[in-house]
């Protein structure tokens, strides 16, 4: 069992990737772990997750009071609440502004496709919960459906939310995030991602017990999207048919 300054430590070292990686400017942002069943661990408000020291931690109740700390907690720890009351099974929460998944964000699009395995297994996909004022019971409603089902949301118009069993497996659920969202950016810019076919994510979805991953993504219908759910069905022609379909086709424009 690790001791409070242990994950004081912790959270500050994420906090601090997680600004120099460039996911938040500012004071955006914001880290979470759970202490015990009644007392969580949070990173306070408007303070740098670049700057900040293992004294500048708030310690928190279930209710979302302070405990403890000279600072004043996030605006946003009543969402990290909500995520370990809707998932006993987490014990760490990071919010971030990672550019380009949140980009996918402000364009109202999750990051749903079958596009690579290493997602596939270890988060199934990234649902989008629609926008919801920050600091208020209006951002938290929209993931309300959402938080159980999945190990990382969009938030609309906002940034993206991870958990895990600890800071750092939130902390690299977050990067898995952000590098997907750039991979499939840089796919749509080259002209559309191919999508893997259902047989193949299956297989995937199938492998994660042989990975040891331990996750609910990719277990709904629809995520992630196989291509067979993109694209519809594709139909094969040869050359010599196409020629003759297109004949016929000028034909018939030519009679009308």
């Amino acid at each position: 069992m690790k001791t409070e300054r242990e994950y004081r430590e912790e959270i500050v070292h994420v906090g601090r990737m997680i600004w120099e990686k460039g996911w938040v400017a500012a004071n955006d942002g914001n880290i979470s772990v759970r202490l015990d069943q009644d007392r969580f661990l949070c990173t306070p408000t408007q303070v740098s997750k670049g700057m900040m020291k293992p004294e500048d931690l708030v310690v928190c109740d279930a209710n979302g009071n302070k405990i403890s700390g000279y600072k004043e907690r996030t605006s946003e720890f009543m969402m990290h609440l909500t995520v370990y009351n809707l998932r006993p099974d987490i014990r760490a929460v990071v919010h971030a502004h990672p550019p380009v998944a949140t980009g996918y964000a402000t364009a109202g699009r999750s990051l749903n496709l079958a596009l690579l395995p290493e997602v596939v297994i270890g988060l199934g996909c990234v649902p989008l919960a629609d926008y919801g004022l920050p600091g208020t019971p209006e951002l938290i409603k929209p993931m309300l459906p959402l938080i159980p089902k999945y190990e990382a949301l969009l938030m609309g118009n906002h940034g993206a939310v991870c958990y895990g069993q600890d800071v750092y497996q939130a902390f690299f659920r977050m990067e898995t995030v952000e590098h997907f969202a750039r991979i499939s950016l840089v796919a749509e810019l080259l002209g559309g991602a191919r999508v893997l076919p259902k047989e193949e994510v299956n297989k995937l979805l199938e492998a994660r017990a042989r990975y040891g991953v331990n996750t609910r993504g990719g277990l709904e219908a629809g995520c992630p999207l196989a291509a067979e759910e993109v694209g519809g069905q594709k139909i094969q022609v040869t050359r010599e048919e196409l020629i003759a379909l297109v004949e016929e086709a000028v034909r018939a424009r030519l009679s009308s």
